[in-house]
C-alpha cells in the first residue's frame, strides 16, 4: 500500500510539477525581455540618483550662501553696533562745541553752566544704554566696586568706608566696567609711645 501511496503522490507531484512549470514559463523573460526590464530599472534609479545629486547641489549652495549672509551679518553688528549709542552721543558733542565758543567770549558762569548740563546730558544718554555709577563715598568698601588706592586716617568716618573717590566707577548692565578708585579709613593711629 504504500508503494501505491507513492505512485498516487509521484502521480500527484508530476501533474502539480506540470503546472508548476506552466506557472514558471508564464514567470520566465526571455534574455530580451530581462535587458529591458533591467534598462528600464536602470534608467529610473539613474535618473533617482541625478535628481538626488542636484538637490544635493542645491543645499549644499543654500548652506554656503547661508554661511555667507550670516558672517556679512556679523561684520555689519560689529561694524554697527555702537551706531544707536554715537547718534545719541552726537548732540552731546555739538553741546560741547557751543560750550567752548562761549569759553571764548569769557562768559565763566555761562561755561560753567553749559558744561554742567552736558555733564547730565551725557550721564542720561550713556544711562539709557545699561550705564550706571557705583555708589562710592559714604559707602562700605566692596572690593568687588571699589579699587584702594590709599588709606586715610579719619576720626569721623568708620574704618573700611570709602573717605574719598579718585575716579568713578561704573556697571554696564549689571556687570563691572570700571571699578572706583577711592580711597579707604582706618582708624586713627594713637600717637602714644613706643
Amino acid at each position: 500500500m504504500k508503494d501505491n501511496e507513492c505512485m498516487t503522490t509521484e502521480g500527484q507531484e508530476t501533474n502539480g510539477g506540470e503546472g508548476a512549470v506552466e506557472e514558471a514559463h508564464e514567470i520566465i523573460e526571455t534574455p530580451e525581455e530581462e535587458t529591458k526590464r533591467l534598462s528600464g530599472e536602470l534608467a529610473s534609479r539613474t535618473k533617482e540618483a541625478a535628481d538626488n545629486h542636484e538637490r544635493f547641489l542645491r543645499a549644499c549652495a543654500d548652506l554656503d550662501n547661508y554661511k555667507k549672509r550670516a558672517e556679512k551679518e556679523k561684520a555689519d553688528g560689529i561694524n554697527f553696533a555702537n551706531e544707536s549709542l554715537i547718534s545719541e552721543v552726537l548732540p552731546v558733542l555739538d553741546n560741547f562745541e557751543r560750550a567752548f565758543s562761549h569759553a571764548r567770549e569769557e562768559n565763566l558762569d555761562s561755561l560753567t553752566r553749559g558744561v554742567h548740563l552736558i555733564i547730565e546730558q551725557m550721564c542720561a544718554v550713556l544711562k539709557k544704554f545699561g550705564l550706571e555709577e557705583i555708589k562710592s563715598v559714604g559707602e562700605r568698601f566692596d572690593p568687588a566696586a571699589h579699587h584702594a588706592i590709599s588709606h586715610e586716617d579719619s576720626a569721623q568716618a568708620e574704618p573700611e568706608t570709602v573717605v574719598r573717590e579718585f575716579q568713578k566707577g561704573y556697571y554696564l548692565k549689571g556687570r563691572l566696567l570700571r571699578p572706583a578708585m577711592v580711597s579707604v579709613a582706618k582708624a586713627p593711629e594713637t600717637g602714644g609711645p613706643r
